[in-house]
């Protein structure tokens, strides 16, 4: 928690590593750096777009960690027949990539992502989409964050 609260001192850098982070498989809040900085008066677009780089970034990278795995280890590991693999490919390389707006959802979020690289899902579709949630992600956030600090 510390670490956390020292990243609010950081102004928009340490949102952006609190953002990359939570993007990735750390777990870290980054809803609190994000608040922080409104609270202490840092403006609001700059706050949702270097969140949403940060966390858009951490998700990539995740993607290509996916990536860097081979589908014969679900097969092996997970006992899954290669044609659903195959078959679930075709729909991740075409419209199911757009799925990947849901991967801003905490804890599977990540495991969503990972599994988009395994499965080679399409890295363009996938990047959007995820663009696309982790913007309405922190946008949603900062409203209510603000909206929290007008009582006050």
């Amino acid at each position: 928690m510390e670490f956390v609260s020292e990243l609010s001192n950081w102004g928009y850098i340490g949102l952006f590593i609190a953002t990359f982070l939570a993007g990735s498989i750390i777990p870290l809040s980054s809803e609190i750096v994000m608040s922080a900085l409104l609270a202490a008066g840092f403006d609001e677009w700059g706050c949702i777009w270097v969140a949403t780089a940060g966390n858009w970034l951490g998700g990539m990278t995740c993607y290509y960690v996916g990536h860097l795995g081979k589908m014969e280890w679900i097969e092996k590991y997970l006992h899954i027949d290669r044609q659903k693999l195959e078959k679930t490919q075709r729909f991740l390389q075409g419209k199911g990539a757009l799925m990947a707006f849901f991967v801003f959802l905490p804890v599977v979020g990540d495991l969503i992502i990972v599994a988009f690289g395994l499965m080679r899902a399409n890295v363009f579709w996938v990047g959007l989409s995820m663009l696309l949630g982790k913007f309405l992600r922190y946008w949603v956030w900062t409203q209510a964050t603000l909206g929290v600090l007008t009582l006050f």
